[in-house]
């Protein structure tokens, strides 16, 4: 029979190993994979997704350690010091925000409110999504894969405005439909996210302002960020879906 000192050692250095391995997925995805769009100097980069995730699927402990140290170092790998200190905060704070919510979401029972409450939220998260996508992302891009000071390949692409609409459309229905099924609980995950983003906003337009000293031009970077946040929102929670069904959670 195992004891509950040698359960409790087996969960923490569990849980070590999944915030080792998470930070380092998270700096891989946030360095390896971007889209810039020239014409409206839009950029981003999948590793918002990979904060969400691991936040969502972890709780916030790991969602911090894991989404602040990963984002950090890959902004040292990327070339940006000057907002490394920066990013360890927001993101581990972003993280930290998301696996919090995600958690008291999960526990929350079903019923009418819960499945207002979801198709609201699909609402919001679909008319942010086609509003800044069809504002800010729209037009040829370059999609690039590698590290910057191992060579890149870029690919020039274009993304059409309907791209946008279309998946909004796809966001609203996935959403509340969740949310009108067995587990209403999940499409309330986006409020989580959305929270977590807001935060990630907030947070890096009061640090270009009171430390990098950007002045009113760090708001030009807002909807950007905004962006990705969204994306991290559109990837992460199908993909939390999926793992939580198959995944047990040892790390409770």
């Amino acid at each position: 029979m195992v004891s509950v000192t040698s359960l409790a050692t087996v969960r923490s250095a569990l849980r070590v190993s999944i915030t080792a391995v998470f930070t380092a997925l998270i700096a891989a995805t946030t360095v390896v994979f971007s889209i810039y769009i020239p014409a409206t100097r839009g950029y981003f980069n999948i590793g918002e997704t990979m904060v969400y995730t691991t936040a969502l699927l972890f709780g916030p402990f790991v969602g911090a350690i894991a989404g602040g140290v990963g984002s950090m170092i890959a902004d040292l790998l990327l070339g940006f010091p000057h907002y490394a200190l920066g990013t360890l905060i927001i993101k581990a704070a972003e993280g930290a925000i998301v696996g919090y919510l995600g958690n008291r979401i999960y526990e929350l029972r079903a019923g009418s409110k819960l499945r207002i409450s979801s198709t609201l939220i699909a609402t919001i998260a679909a008319g942010l999504v086609g509003y800044i996508g069809a504002t800010y992302y729209t037009g040829p891009a370059e999609l690039s894969i590698g590290l910057p000071s191992t060579g890149q390949i870029t690919v020039s692409v274009v993304v059409p405005f309907f791209f946008w609409l279309i998946l909004a459309i796809l966001i609203f229905v996935v959403i509340t439909a969740i949310g009108f099924g067995r587990q209403p609980q999940f499409s309330l995950l986006a409020l989580a996210v959305l929270c977590g983003g807001a935060e990630m906003v907030l947070g890096y337009l009061l640090y270009q302002v009171g430390v990098l000293g950007f002045g009113w031009a760090a708001l030009a970077e807002v909807p950007f960020n905004v962006g990705q946040a969204l994306v991290g929102l559109v990837i992460s929670l199908p993909l939390v879906r999926a793992v939580r069904k198959r995944m047990p959670r040892f790390w409770a």
